[in-house]
């Protein structure tokens, strides 16, 4: 193996400049060739057609900022499976041949490791990098930690505007099938509550847990002020377990339904509620805030911050793992490894997994939200108990979020 190229797919985050750089300088301490193949499997497709790739030498490596966000190689969302061509693997082995490629390292979550199988059942060597800011691959992945930080800030953040205006303040952050990101970047900032696509909404408990701690604080306040955060992934299901869709948005490059403003919903859920309930017309005028026909319930506003909770800058955590992740991959190639997800590197040890078994969907742990839901958190439902075991830990133990 003489040269290879990296790939980064599926949607962009914190960390993905440290695989390339990882990649890229394992391969130059190997004395390989290393390439950057643009545009994510949509380049892989068309790379054929391509005059000349950027090589990357550690001279231009160092031109990349590895806690930059997003990626220098780019992104599409394309399934090559779904492309309508019938030698299209013969085309991406035609324009492999071109550039002399023998090997890949793609970086992706789910749906570019389906791609990474297809691509390796059809004799195109190449190993993954787990990237998903959604953290819902069996191993980490790239982009978890740095996403669940900017989670953690944007919703302290809203704090500020929320008392100011004694507001109720929803915030839909990404989470379509696993609410990892929402769940985790909701406990740091210490929002209230935290809806996620694992457990269907009970409005009915939801709202009774914001009317409590909302209504309480700004009694409580010298000056009346006071807040309740959401934090809500996309993915929300209602009580019945259905999804909230927009049946006639159609469905992405990969199938998926897209979906219909969660945020929005929980607005409207709460809205509705505050309407019916006669005792807040009584809370609204005990602390001197009712203005019939202007103001006679609380405010619920929704924000979204979309994308900028995978842009900026990474966690320190998501560049280490990336560099190793990247240049891990290199050196599984040079094996002969190939059609596996690297998992991490523990001590001298390079851990890999078949990637079929990797790209399995991880959920979040609903013991550990109940036992958040045993510190005060609401979860869309009235609390559980915990199923805890106590055990001694006997060595070293990996874990990741």
């Amino acid at each position: 193996m003489k040269k290879i190229g990296v790939i980064t797919s599926g949607g962009d985050c914190g960390g993905l400049n440290g695989v390339i750089k990882g990649a890229a300088q394992m391969a130059a301490n190997k004395g390989i060739k290393c390439y950057a193949i643009p545009n994510g499997y949509a380049g892989l497709y068309n790379l054929v057609e391509f005059d000349e790739l950027v090589e990357l030498t550690l001279d231009r490596v160092d031109m990349i900022g590895a806690n930059l966000a997003g990626s220098e190689a780019g992104h599409s969302r394309v399934k090559v499976k779904k492309i309508d061509d019938d030698k299209k693997y013969e085309r991406i082995k035609e324009g492999l041949e071109k550039f002399g490629i023998d090997g890949l390292v793609i970086s992706g979550g789910d749906d570019t490791g389906s791609v990474i199988v297809d691509l390796s059942n059809n004799g195109i060597k190449c190993v993954h990098a787990p990237k998903t800011m959604d953290l819902d691959l069996q191993t980490y992945s790239v982009g978890a930690d740095s996403t669940i930080n900017r989670i953690a800030v944007f919703a302290e953040d809203l704090k500020t505007t929320g008392r100011t205006h004694n507001r109720i303040i929803v915030m839909e952050v990404f989470g379509r099938y696993a609410g990892h990101t929402a769940f985790r970047g909701g406990v740091a900032a210490d929002a209230d509550a935290v809806l996620i696509p694992e457990i269907p909404v009970d409005f009915d408990a939801l709202y009774d847990h914001a009317k409590a701690k909302f209504m309480g604080r700004i009694q409580k306040s010298d000056i009346n002020a006071g807040t309740y955060v959401i934090v809500v992934a996309e993915g929300l299901k209602d009580a019945s377990g259905a999804d909230i869709v927009d049946e006639s948005a159609g469905l992405d490059a990969f199938g998926h339904k897209k979906l219909a403003g969660a945020g929005k919903y929980v607005c409207q859920e709460l809205t509705k509620r505050f309407k019916e309930d006669s005792s807040v017309t009584d809370f609204m005028k005990e602390t001197r805030m009712f203005v019939k026909g202007l103001y006679e319930i609380p405010e619920v506003r929704s924000v979204v911050p979309g994308h900028l909770v995978r842009c900026g800058h990474s966690s320190a955590y998501d560049v280490n793992f990336g560099k190793e992740v990247g240049g891990s991959a290199v050196l599984l190639l040079l094996q002969g490894i190939d059609g596996v997800t690297v998992a991490g590197i523990d001590g001298n040890e390079i851990k890999y997994m078949k990637t079929p078994d990797a790209i399995k969907q991880r959920h979040v742990d609903l013991d550990l939200v109940a036992f958040h839901e045993s510190l005060g958190l609401c979860a869309g439902r009235k609390p559980q108990e915990p199923n805890l075991k106590f055990e001694e830990a006997a060595g070293k133990i990996q874990r990741h979020l």
